[in-house]
């Protein structure tokens, strides 16, 4: 219930903004794209920033929380690269 409550309480705050910058909902394309695309940066944000904050370099932090696989997902290339690299490592 603690989680609807929430949810609920950041679409609220995302409304008023939303407001304040004169946005209608639903939002337009574009803004909806950009609007999930902070969604996906800001969920990473504390992961990486305690990483940070412990001393780890930024591209270490990102690739340690797998913030970057998190944002983009499955990279185009990097799925059969993996595959290769697991078939040569079953053939040694």
């Amino acid at each position: 219930m603690k989680l609807y409550l929430l949810s609920l309480g950041a679409g609220l705050l995302v409304g008023i903004i939303y407001n304040l910058l004169q946005v209608r909902s639903p939002a337009p394309p574009l803004v909806a794209l950009v609007g999930l695309l902070g969604i996906l940066v800001g969920e990473q944000v504390i992961p990486v920033g305690k990483q940070v904050l412990a001393g780890t370099a930024f591209a270490a932090a990102c690739e340690k929380t797998q913030a970057i696989a998190h944002v983009f997902g499955q990279l185009p290339g990097r799925h059969a690269a993996a595959q290769t690299k697991h078939v040569e490592e079953k053939q040694s």
